[in-house]
């Protein structure tokens, strides 16, 4: 029925449910209705209603589900007036004996129990029951997870809050939660364990060495492998404390009881270590402990590899301490002219006069960040002739650099320029597989030959101090860089053929030979291996029964032709992709995409392509990369014992993935069934309400 002519009803009786005050009461004629001053439906609001369905229609009402109406109801039975009192924790001092919380008790009618269930989106939480066990590892994950304190669950703060938002939780203290994340920690790797164990293909070890501000050493082991779907995965096995004592014997030792720990020594394919293993021996000893059990591909050679990151970083650095007395000159001269407004707007107008337009600011570098530097440098050198200028018109100005000093700025940005692109594309990629490295090495390779022709003794000899650095590298690591780009499709044995001239001048076919008989050695070893694993799944490969006791005097013929089948497909495999064309050059080709796609067609080139292109061949994050510094363990962590450090260093880094999924579930589900789909939520975990 249309209602018209409303108007609130005067002189209403005294309301004394605590129900009105969600409602508004209203007369039309002689009918009067409660009109919900959250959805503005109307209800029956006559005196001989009552409020049951009042109450009802408040339980149900979307507009208001954040409201708790326990606490109405609760109230209402106290029959407490003014403000409702809602029972919670103070953060004052004297209030910490009331942080033990009683939850208010109560019931509905009897017909109001199918009311009961509460909706959030679409997840029914009716059914769902507080679960302390269950609460108590989230909490420990989360810590884990986002890298809290241990400490936190002794926070005052961190315990009003909890114990506002689920008064029945009982708040454990700091060793609990470090037994659960212990408890987790165990769990945990049994997974990473399995997950190792049940690949088809080998692991790589990235061997990275970490530091505290108390100046205590760390050893971290990561395994980076291409799993079953092709994806490129690491993880993080080993955080160990060293004891600053420590020797190449004792690195090396606790290299190897590490990997036999996890059980990996005869899945290994290669080891990168970073800029701190500067000596062999390590990396020697490692080797022939590792050849005694089992020998190593291609004797080795791809074994020992080398951060990129590192040594390119590395030189950039010795390139700015080397032209560390300009940059100073640079830098106080960019202060100077930022000293004052009247010096910035004459050094603007004589901009102006030389006719530059350029609408780069001065800055000065964040001594911390060597790109920071270059470009300060970069930008600098674009104001070369006001600086000249300046100097001859302003007698304050005592810090001009020399025209030679000009040069070396130039040119020392110059290979700044080159090392920050490079750098960048290495940093930049979230899935770095090893075949993006060899263009930007060898790019790095052919500049630095150049740059040690220069007539310049400054810039000459900076430059072969940087060529020795990277050569010592460049002999270490080039096969692999190069393995890995002629398993790109898009490079293949070309892009070998176009970069080597370039480094090597005439020699450049011996190399380019060398290369192309490396990868088919390689290739043959993995045929092999790739025989003697499958040769009970292959056709053929089980012979005839003869359990009956008759003879077969052709066995020996079915394995002539299995060997011999076997052979020759394993010869057409390497050659039947080198010889066919490249493959179209695109911004968003995905390698391990292609691999899978093709393994079909080349069945035992893509378990190798598998292997090689999951070599860690740069180790360095976004974050380090242009740092001074290097990796630093935060306070809170250094201070925990050893076990717990590995614990939470660890499974941090094997949760963020599950966390992923859970975040992706979790942000719009469509039941509870999504929900249990993670790998640790479930209805309990939706609990408190």
């Amino acid at each position: 029925m249309e209602i018209s002519n409303e108007s609130p009803a005067k002189k209403p009786k005294r309301l004394t449910s605590i129900v009105w005050n969600h409602f508004e009461r209203v007369k039309n004629v002689d009918i009067c209705y409660a009109v919900c001053v959250h959805c503005k439906k109307k209800l029956s609001g006559s005196s001989n209603s009552g409020t049951t369905h009042l109450r009802n229609h408040l339980i149900r009402c979307l507009k208001r589900s954040n409201y708790d109406v326990s606490q109405l109801l609760a109230a209402k039975r106290k029959k407490k007036e003014g403000a409702l009192v809602v029972p919670n924790v103070g953060y004052e001092e004297g209030q910490r004996k009331e942080e033990i919380i009683t939850p208010i008790n109560f019931k509905f009618e009897q017909e109001q129990k199918r009311d009961e269930t509460m909706n959030l989106g679409a997840i029914s939480l009716g059914s769902a029951k507080f679960d302390q066990e269950r609460s108590r590892l989230d909490l420990a994950r989360m810590i884990m997870l986002h890298g809290y304190p241990l400490d936190m669950v002794e926070h005052v703060g961190f315990k009003i809050f909890v114990k506002n938002l689920q008064p029945m939780f009982e708040i454990m203290s700091n060793g609990a939660i470090e037994q659960d994340c212990m408890a987790i920690y165990g769990k945990e790797k049994e997974k990473v364990y399995k997950t190792l164990h049940g690949l088809h293909g080998r692991i790589s070890l990235a061997v990275d060495m970490w530091a505290s501000p108390e100046n205590a050493v760390y050893l971290c082991l990561t395994a980076n492998y291409v799993d079953e779907e092709w994806k490129l995965q690491k993880k993080i096995l080993n955080f160990v404390t060293l004891d600053i004592s420590h020797n190449d014997d004792i690195l090396s030792e606790t290299i190897i009881k590490c990997v036999m720990d996890w059980d990996v020594d005869r899945m290994l394919f290669s080891m990168t270590f970073d800029d701190f293993f500067t000596n062999d021996d390590v990396v020697f000893k490692i080797k022939d402990w590792l050849s005694q059990n089992k020998p190593l591909l291609k004797n080795g050679q791809l074994f020992d590899a080398r951060c990129a990151a590192h040594v390119l970083k590395s030189i950039a650095l010795d390139s700015v301490e080397a032209l560390h007395d300009v940059t100073h000159k640079v830098r106080e001269s960019i202060r100077y002219v930022k000293s004052s407004q009247a010096t910035q707007g004459k050094f603007n107008e004589i901009s102006q006069q030389l006719g530059i337009n350029n609408h780069k600011c001065l800055f000065t570098d964040c001594t911390t960040q060597w790109n920071s530097t270059y470009l300060m440098l970069d930008t600098a050198l674009e104001y070369k002739a006001v600086f000249s200028v300046l100097q001859e018109h302003d007698v304050g100005y005592t810090m001009a650099l020399l025209e030679r000093e000009w040069e070396w700025a130039s040119a020392v940005t110059g290979y700044l320029k080159l090392f920050v692109e490079v750098m960048t594309v290495f940093s930049g990629n979230k899935y770095p597989t090893a075949n993006i490295y060899f263009p930007e090495i060898c790019d790095v390779n052919v500049q630095l030959i150049e740059w040690c022709k220069s007539p310049d003794d400054f810039v000459s000899s900076l430059a072969l101090k940087m060529k020795s650095k990277f050569d010592n590298y460049w002999s270490k690591c080039n096969l692999a860089l190069a393995i890995a780009a002629i398993l790109d499709p898009r490079f293949k044995m070309k892009l070998i053929e176009y970069y080597y001239p370039q480094i090597y001048g005439s020699d450049a076919p011996d190399y380019i030979k060398e290369v192309s008989s490396s990868i088919k050695e390689l290739f043959n070893e993995y045929s092999m291996c790739s025989s003697s694993l499958d040769q009970d799944s292959r056709p053929g490969s089980n012979l005839p029964s003869t359990s009956n006791g008759t003879r077969d005097g052709l066995r020996g013929f079915d394995k002539f032709l299995n060997e011999t089948s076997q052979g020759q497909s394993i010869t057409s495999d390497l050659d039947k992709y080198l010889e066919e064309p490249v493959f179209p050059r695109n911004y968003d080709f995905d390698i391990l995409n292609w691999w899978k796609v093709h393994t079909p067609r080349y069945p035992i080139l893509s378990m190798m392509a598998r292997d090689v292109l999951g070599i860690p061949l740069s180790t360095l994050g976004p974050d380090l990369v242009f740092s001074l510094g290097g990796r630093v363990l935060d306070h809170h962590r250094s201070s925990l014992n050893p076990d717990i450090r590995e614990a939470l260093i660890s499974g941090q880094d094997w949760l963020r993935m599950e966390s992923e999924v859970v975040f992706v579930l979790y942000q719009k589900p469509t039941d509870l069934r999504a929900i249990q789909l993670c790998p640790y939520l479930s209805k309990t975990s939706v609990h408190g309400w």
